[in-house]
């Protein structure tokens, strides 16, 4: 398969991971600049990104416990769907800002997956069996970078059954979220030379 991005060799939590992060616009910051996630306003992450990169981000309790179970989550996901996946960062070729942190991809680069392990995530995506608003442009951030045509989201919570939801590319949305994206970052790159 012919991919249009490279893969970045870097931890995942890592000082270079978060210097890496603050230089280009990645999956999580999809939503926020689509005006999507209720809990960050675009002009909240405009400022992020143009200041100095912050190596102390904050993390409540639910994110710590979903980060410390992730490893778990994908390990049961590869159990169950036998996709064969490992966490990577990637970087498209033709915008070097366009990035990802991928939960998992797989080594031929057909699958990837998005995983979420909080207690609230899996009540009300066992409920709805729909990803959270929040979330859509995430995935289709992650849709864009990789190319596919289909992520899993799958949801994990211990000692309850995983769910796994198949989300659609939307070629539309895509097209919105890049245009949106690239406005974006030339915002962060106005009168910032170092940002470029």
């Amino acid at each position: 398969m012919t991919t249009d991005f490279s893969l970045v060799d870097l931890q995942q939590g890592t000082t270079e991971w978060l210097t890496w992060r603050h230089k280009g616009i990645g999956a999580s910051d999809a939503s926020t600049i689509m005006g999507e996630n209720r809990f960050e306003s675009p002009s909240s992450l405009l400022q992020q990104k143009r200041g100095s990169v912050v190596l102390d981000t904050f993390q409540n309790e639910a994110m710590v416990l979903g980060t410390k179970l992730e490893p778990e989550a994908r390990k049961l996901y590869i159990a169950t769907t036998g996709n064969e996946v490992r966490p990577v960062c990637v970087q498209s070729f033709k915008y070097d800002w366009f990035r990802a942190s991928l939960d998992g991809l797989s080594t031929n680069h057909d699958a990837v997956i998005e995983i979420k392990c909080g207690a609230s995530s899996y009540r009300r995506v066992s409920q709805t069996r729909t990803i959270p608003s929040y979330y859509y442009g995430q995935v289709q951030h992650i849709l864009a970078i990789t190319g596919l045509d289909s992520l899993d989201f799958w949801c994990y919570w211990p000692d309850n059954p995983p769910v796994l939801l198949p989300v659609k590319r939307n070629e539309s949305y895509i097209e919105r979220l890049l245009r949106k994206e690239l406005e974006f970052w030339k915002l962060v790159t106005q009168d910032n030379p170092d940002r470029t």
